[in-house]
Formats: C-alpha cells, sequence, structure tokens
C-alpha cells in the first residue's frame, strides 16, 4: 500500500474547472517512470488528453520506501507548481522536480510516487520516481562485522537492537554506512539503525555495506498470547442506531446516530439513552433525552461525573452545537443549556476536561476546526479559543495532561499545548507542538498512553482494510510513526485502553472487538507478531438479530462496556 499523504489537501480545493465525468486515462504524466541517475532534478509533464477542462489538480509525494520496502523520512521532494488551477484540452504543463538528500541518508536505492488528483478525486495519474544514494566509502570496504551479538533466540514482537562496524584492508573500522535488511522479509522488520523486531519462523537479519555482509541467524518463537471474552449482559436498543458511550459509576451513557426505520417510522439520532448498570448483567434504561438533532454522536462526562456533554448534528432549525447536562441525579440527566453560537455546521466530537470542552466542529474551512468553550458556568458557557490545522476537516480531539490530540483526517495528528507548558499555550490559547501524517492518513481518533509513550491513531479507511498507527511521541516534538495493526476487512472506530494491563481495546466495525498486546517496544506490523490477545463477535456469539458492529469500547470495573450501532449496549468479561 502506498501512502497518498499531501495529496489530501485536495479536501479543502475549490473547484475551478469542471471535473465531473472526466476519463481517468484524460490525465497523463509524462514519463510516467523518472530515473534519477546522478542527478537530482528533472522535469515531468502534466497532460490533459481529454476534451474538456480539467482543474484543479494538485501534485503530491507519496511515501520514499527504500530497497528493504520501509519508509524513510529524511528526503524531502519538491514540486513546482504542486498545483495547476486548469489544464484545457490538449493543453499540458511542466512541472520542476527537485530531490533534497540528507547526508545520513544510508546507500540504496529509493524510490516514490508523484500522483495527480482532481478536486473531486475522479482522475488519478501516477508517476514512479527513482533516485540513488551512493557511499564513497562503500568501495574500501572489505568486511562487516556485527557489534552486538544478541540473542539466537527471540520472542514474537520482542526488540533487539544490532549494531555492525565496516573495516577496509587496513582493518581500520571506516564510516561507511550500514544496510540493514531480513530474509525473508516475511521473518521481521528491521530499522535503518539495525532495530529489529521478530515475526515468525528463523529469519536472518543482514548488515552490509558496500558489497560486503555480516549475517545473524535468528530462531522467532510464538508470543503465545490466550484470551477470550464472555458476554456478561446487555441493554438491547432497537428503535434506532446506537453511536457513542462513556461510563461513569453505575450509570452509562449512550448516544444514537443517523436515522433508522422502526415500526414502520423513520426514527433519526436525536437521543441520549442513560442506563443503569449497577448490575452488570441486566442493564437498565433509566432514561432517555430528546434534543434537536438527527445525530448524537459523542458523549462525553465529566472526570466528577456531574457534567454532561451531547453534541448536535443535522439540526432541524440548523443550529446544531452541544447541549450540557446537569448529571447531580446520574440516572436521570437534566438539561442545562444548549450553546450554539459559531458552533452551527454541526459538532462531530467533544470532550471535557476540567472547566472547559474542548469542541470538533464540521467543515473545512478556517471558520472550523477545534474550538474550546469555558463552562465553568454551564448555564452561560462561552468560546475562548480556537484552532483549525488546515488541509482537511477536524474529526476527533483528545485531551489529557495539558494536551489535545487532533485527529485532523488528512492533516494528520496534531498536538496542541493545552497548559501541560511545552510552548506556553493554555485552554484559552492552544499552542501547536508538532503534527505528524501517519501512512494513508484518514486520521480518525487517537488515544494517547503517557506512560508507554504512544499514540495510537485510529485509520478509518472504508476503501481498504483499516489501520491503528503508532505513533513515538516520547520527544513530542517529533512525533514518528514506528507501528501498526491491521485486520482484514472494515476499518476501526474507537479506542480505550486498559494501562495497567497494557491492553488496548479496539473497537473494528464488523470485526467487532479486538484486545491488543502493548507492552514492550513497538515496532513494525503488530498483526504479525501474536499480539492479538482476542477478537470477539460478541453479537453472533450470543445469537443477536444483527451481526456485531462495534462503535465504541470502556473498561469500567473490570469489565468492558461497547455501544453496538444496531443492538445497543453490550458487557463482556474479557478473560486474559
Amino acid at each position: 500500500m502506498r501512502f497518498l499523504g499531501p495529496a489530501a489537501a485536495l479536501l479543502g480545493l475549490a473547484s475551478c474547472g469542471d471535473s465531473t465525468g472526466v476519463d481517468a486515462d484524460d490525465l497523463v504524466l509524462n514519463p510516467v517512470v523518472l530515473d534519477l541517475a546522478g542527478v537530482r532534478d528533472t522535469v515531468i509533464e502534466v497532460r490533459n488528453d481529454g476534451d474538456r477542462a480539467i482543474g484543479p489538480i494538485q501534485l503530491a509525494v507519496g511515501s520514499i520506501l527504500n530497497t528493504a520496502g520501509n519508509t524513510v523520512t529524511g528526503p524531502v521532494i519538491t514540486l513546482v507548481p504542486a498545483l495547476i488551477t486548469t489544464l484545457n484540452p490538449g493543453a499540458s504543463a511542466t512541472v520542476a522536480i527537485d530531490v533534497d538528500v540528507p547526508g545520513s541518508l544510508p546507500e540504496d536505492t529509493y524510490n516514490t510516487f508523484i500522483d495527480a488528483f482532481t478536486a473531486d478525486f475522479d482522475v488519478v495519474a501516477s508517476a514512479e520516481l527513482r533516485f540513488a544514494v551512493e557511499d564513497p566509502l562503500g568501495a574500501d570496504v572489505t568486511s562487516v562485522t556485527f557489534t552486538t551479538a544478541g540473542p539466537t533466540t527471540l520472542r514474537q514482537g520482542d526488540l533487539f537492537h544490532y549494531g555492525a562496524e565496516a573495516r577496509d584492508a587496513s582493518g581500520q573500522v571506516i564510516g561507511a554506512r550500514i544496510r540493514w535488511s531480513v530474509v525473508p522479509a516475511s521473518g521481521g522488520f528491521v530499522t535503518d539503525d539495525g532495530r529489529f523486531v521478530g515475526y515468525a519462523g528463523s529469519p536472518q537479519v543482514v548488515a552490509r555495506a558496500g558489497a560486503h555482509a555480516d549475517t545473524v541467524q535468528l530462531s522467532v518463537t510464538p508470543r503465545s498470547l490466550a484470551g477470550s471474552f464472555t458476554v456478561v449482559g446487555r441493554g438491547t436498543v432497537l428503535d434506532r442506531v446506537t453511536s457513542d458511550l462513556w461510563i461513569h459509576g453505575d450509570a452509562a451513557y449512550t448516544g444514537t446516530w443517523g436515522s433508522r426505520i422502526s415500526g414502520g417510522t423513520e426514527r433519526f439520532g436525536n437521543t441520549l439513552n442513560t442506563w443503569d448498570v449497577t448490575d452488570p448483567a441486566n442493564p437498565s434504561r433509566t432514561s432517555s433525552i430528546a434534543v434537536d438533532a438527527r445525530t448524537v454522536n459523542d458523549v462525553k462526562i465529566r472526570s466528577d461525573g456531574v457534567l454532561g456533554l451531547i453534541t448536535h448534528e443535522g439540526s432541524n432549525d440548523r443550529l446544531n452545537g452541544i447541549t450540557l447536562l446537569d448529571l447531580s441525579d446520574p440516572l436521570h440527566p437534566a438539561v442545562i443549556s444548549r450553546t450554539t453560537t459559531s458552533l452551527e455546521t454541526g459538532i462531530h466530537n467533544a470532550w471535557i476536561e476540567g472547566d472547559f470542552a474542548y469542541l470538533v466542529v464540521d467543515g473545512t474551512s478556517p471558520s472550523s476546526g477545534l474550538r474550546v468553550l469555558d463552562i465553568s458556568n454551564p448555564a452561560s458557557p462561552r468560546i475562548v479559543a480556537d484552532f483549525y490545522g488546515g488541509s482537511s476537516f477536524l474529526h476527533d480531539v483528545y485531551v489529557r495532561d495539558g494536551l489535545a490530540f487532533l485527529s485532523h483526517w488528512n492533516a494528520g495528528l496534531i498536538i496542541l499545548d493545552v497548559g501541560r507548558g511545552l510552548a506556553g499555550g493554555s485552554p484559552g490559547n492552544p499552542v501547536e507542538v508538532s503534527r505528524v501524517l501517519t501512512q494513508g492518513g484518514q486520521t480518525h481518533n487517537a488515544w494517547y498512553w503517557p506512560a508507554g509513550g504512544y499514540v495510537f491513531v485510529g485509520e478509518e479507511d472504508f476503501g481498504t482494510p483499516g489501520i491503528m498507527h503508532v505513533v513515538d511521541v516520547s520527544d513530542m516534538w517529533n512525533p514518528r510513526e514506528v507501528a501498526t495493526f491491521t485486520v482484514p476487512g472494515t476499518t476501526p472506530h474507537n479506542f480505550w485502553m486498559d494501562e495497567t494491563a497494557e491492553v488496548l481495546y479496539l473497537s473494528w466495525y464488523g470485526n467487532g472487538i479486538r484486545a491488543l498486546d502493548v507492552s514492550g517496544p513497538l515496532l513494525g506490523a503488530l498483526e504479525a507478531q501474536g499480539r492479538e490477545v482476542a477478537g470477539f463477535l460478541y453479537a453472533q456469539a450470543a445469537g443477536a438479530q444483527f451481526p456485531a458492529r462495534n462503535w465504541a469500547p470502556q473498561v469500567h470495573r473490570g469489565l468492558l462496556y461497547l455501544s453496538d450501532m444496531d443492538t445497543g449496549l453490550w458487557v463482556l468479561r474479557p478473560n486474559f
């Protein structure tokens, strides 16, 4: 899978021409293969072979891969221009390509793709770009030797950092670059600096410089994790589609989403349901609140349990916004106020942290993005800050330890200082610390784990199997993607982590609930490391009317609560 990264900026483009109905082969890149032998710049022609104008056309560079198939981040490839407003029939434009390669980049051959998109994504053209980096010391290498002995047997998913050195004919160590690889590639993953994680079998780790190499033979043993889930109880909702979930104390709160035909009537997602979960085996619905919305997408309860928030989308009065709830009686929430000013396009997700609510405003313009609402007086909240990360819409926000983690779709994961002290930010003055664009984009949700130094990022991609991306934030100023977890079939949705047990729970729509061991350093493809403790299609196992469509999980008092879109609230016991 190759990453089309920066092309996501198209989500913010306004169409200058009319690309509707244009055939995919009308937009041509020439040549289709650019091989930069000994040079670092070239040009490519973008041509319209169709019979109508095409535009705007965005050019983007995908991930850069080495010969081992690993993504590298050092080179910078610049396209000028990167945006072509319009190409008339028969017209062409020349785009200059410049490749800037850092001196630290190992000797190897690298490739990527240049992709051209129209604003409505119905035309895509691609060209492959290749370039080589040669090590001037490579010809002087006469031997390569591992400097770290390492184990001969390694458990799946465990990491070992290898080192190696190259020597010349006199036996002196020279600074030739070491190229790392795994043979076969299915046996594990190794980074450009020699960090290796085993997948299966008996792989070899190879350190190469110039024409010489040294090899370590390994045996990878199974991680041998085994777990299961047991259905404890459920609270059935069949009249509406269930959305998000939040639990506090003896009360669970579930939203509703979209529309559903029930009893011959179309019922919209305008309702918050409250459940008594004192007896987890028999959750009972104690109240329902209807608001002016067609989707109550998100439900959040403040940590003290006395204030709640639900979001509005699709309101009949077109004002949308949020409703704040008094939870003095947790099983019977009471409306305090509804806030709509500057929130009219709809609120998709939210977070409550102390006296502030962080709201995700629908849209792809600077007037959308993040709003911070002072709720110290919940009867009269006021907006104190806003932030828009550009390129595309904001989908979700997660706040913890004075940091806000924005899932900004194709703008990536954006980290804001909202009181941590990294960049002088506060709730009333969010300051960007850093951002990272995970491979594949479509950044949907995030869970920050401070003790592990990771952010788990969901990619909601319905076109290909969805992926969970692991971002290392041990250095908040330089976040980097280090691992992924893929489940064939449908895409993931929301996550919750049992941080004491070091188990991440991932809702995965039609793939039910997945439990993943995230202990230790994380690197590479986690699904190849035997790290899935259990996966469970709870609805099928219980003989429910509809198959599993898991929206959200939450760990509470040792049990796992789930909201299912078609069937409501579920309670599971993890047997790990």
